[in-house]
């Protein structure tokens, strides 16, 4: 059924589509794209106006690129296609009735796509959710890198024997995420930003990265985790494996060996779970939260409803999917194309997810990746990571100011963008307040 848009306009309390995408991820907004392309009346909803190009959220952190870089307005990619935009906090789900309820209006739907991602997972460690510094969404990304600014800043006006708490940095996980935040901070400390703070000695700054298991990157084979072990510990990085995070202070983290790490700044890497909204009714889940559904990316209840990205629990060849953006792309497709599908009488046909490898960039010009049966290290992976990247970032202008801020950051060794935006309330910590001598 097509409603057009002054159907949209019509009623400020209730609405009907045929086909409703909740998450402007990389699964929803592509199976938004597919089915508004095919002439399909779809709405998509989320929070946020804009597609945040995740993998590059560590770039805002460490202050390589600017944060309206990496986020596209929704709308200007949906306003060549006939499709649909609601900005709204989803805060219910009725299966029964086919209904969406949000804080701003009620949607009802025929088919609906459930790709709301993820959100961070603190796995029961005490005072993690309080103190630690996670690195999810853009906010999260300004704000860790506010704070590490704003540790500089404090640093340089205390003496030496009373800094080393600010100049300390402990990133809880050695995944992909953390492996990649970690060497660009050692690019940001070998940057230009050391000849405008005089008074710090650079060696004072410790990275630890504390990992679970007993390598990095579990998700690439091992001899690619061990690489990437070895050249972060060869740039100063204290890596340490088979550690776990008991608890964690305003101003400690406890480790599970009785030792503890002073440190005014925990950034918090190390787990994931499924952003599932309020559901009408209990659906079975994964123990990550992730929805259950069938090789068609159905609900195993309702064969009209799907899920895909971080929100499904999908298995290929008796092993899960690992949940990085190439597959919730293949997803969105599969997900469009089953639905237009049930649409003419036709049966879904199961998701198959073909994979053209992994890569993981370490800093300071090398990499890691697995490309086939072929592993590559060293720079051949750290060109490859940039130039993939390069190619999906939405947005013709953001591509080309990115690889200008490269540009400058690889060959001028000088960081863009160090502005503090919040100082009050980040250097209003118990910590940083006391070595400032305010209360």
């Amino acid at each position: 059924m097509n409603y057009g848009r002054s159907h949209w306009l019509k009623s400020a309390t209730a609405q009907k589509f045929s086909i409703v995408v909740i998450g402007a991820g990389f699964g929803g907004l592509q199976a938004a794209k597919s089915l508004a392309r095919s002439g399909k009346d779809v709405l998509l909803i989320d929070r946020n106006n804009y597609h945040t190009f995740v993998p590059l959220l560590y770039q805002v952190a460490t202050a390589q690129i600017e944060p309206e870089l990496i986020a596209y307005p929704v709308r200007t990619i949906l306003r060549r296609r006939y499709g649909h935009f609601l900005m709204a906090e989803v805060e219910q789900i009725d299966f029964s009735e086919r209904v969406i309820r949000t804080d701003r209006l009620d949607i009802q739907y025929n088919y609906l796509v459930v790709a709301t991602g993820s959100q961070t997972q603190y796995l029961g460690v005490a005072g993690a959710a309080e103190f630690a510094l996670p690195l999810r969404t853009l906010e999260e990304a300004v704000t860790l890198r506010d704070r590490i600014f704003a540790c500089f800043e404090a640093a340089s006006r205390l003496e030496p024997e009373h800094r080393q708490h600010l100049l300390t940095f402990a990133i809880v996980g050695g995944g992909a995420t953390g492996v990649e935040i970690v060497g660009a901070f050692v690019e940001l400390l070998r940057s230009r930003i050391r000849r405008e703070y005089p008074s710090l000695n650079w060696r004072e700054v410790k990275l630890s990265l504390l990992q679970a298991s007993d390598r990095l990157l579990t998700e690439l084979p091992a001899k690619l985790g061990l690489a990437a072990q070895k050249y972060l510990q060869k740039l100063g990085v204290d890596v340490r494996l088979e550690t776990r995070v008991k608890q964690i202070s305003d101003t400690e983290v406890y480790l599970s060996d009785g030792q503890k790490i002073s440190t005014a700044t925990v950034i918090w890497v190390a787990g994931l779970e499924a952003a599932i909204p309020d559901l009408s009714e209990e659906l079975l889940k994964s123990s990550k939260g992730k929805l259950l559904v069938r090789p068609t990316l159905q609900s195993l209840t309702y064969p009209n409803v799907y899920a895909i990205g971080d929100a499904a629990y999908v298995e290929q060849a008796n092993k899960p999917l690992s949940g990085v953006a190439p597959e919730a792309l293949q997803q969105g497709v599969t997900v469009a194309q089953n639905i237009t599908r049930q649409l003419r009488g036709q049966e879904p046909k199961p998701f198959r997810y073909f994979n053209k490898g992994r890569l993981a960039i370490i800093g300071c010009y090398s990499g890691v990746g697995l490309i086939g049966k072929w592993k590559v290290t060293g720079f051949l992976a750290w060109i490859m990571w940039l130039g993939v990247h390069l190619v999906y970032l939405p947005g013709l202008r953001n591509r080309l100011v990115v690889l200008l801020c490269w540009l400058q950051t690889y060959l001028l060794r000088d960081r863009p963008v160090r502005l503090i935006m919040s100082p009050r309330r980040l250097l209003a910590t118990e910590v940083i307040s006391k070595y400032l001598g305010r209360k």
